[in-house]
């Protein structure tokens, strides 16, 4: 996510209690694994729903049905070492 400002051994702080919208950052588990990527929704249907990287180096990803998909929450602040 280095495209959002997000690296290696940041502290990125997630609230839980936000509704994960379409363009927020978020913190997701898919098929049990976490990543953060930028969620992007148009429509309600599952096919329309993807996780994006902001990172070139890594791929759109699109879910499919039958896929699990948990929102564990949306990112809100990060936080760089000196």
């Amino acid at each position: 996510m280095t495209g959002a400002g997000i690296h290696d051994n940041d502290i990125l702080v997630v609230d839980r209690s936000l509704k994960p919208v379409h363009g927020k950052i978020v913190v997701a588990i898919l098929d049990g694994e976490f990543t953060v990527k930028r969620l992007s929704r148009e429509g309600y249907a599952v096919s329309h729903l993807a996780l994006l990287p902001e990172n070139d180096d890594y791929p759109r990803i699109e879910l499919q049905e039958g896929q699990e998909l948990e929102i564990w929450g949306v990112a809100t602040f990060v936080i760089h070492a000196l």
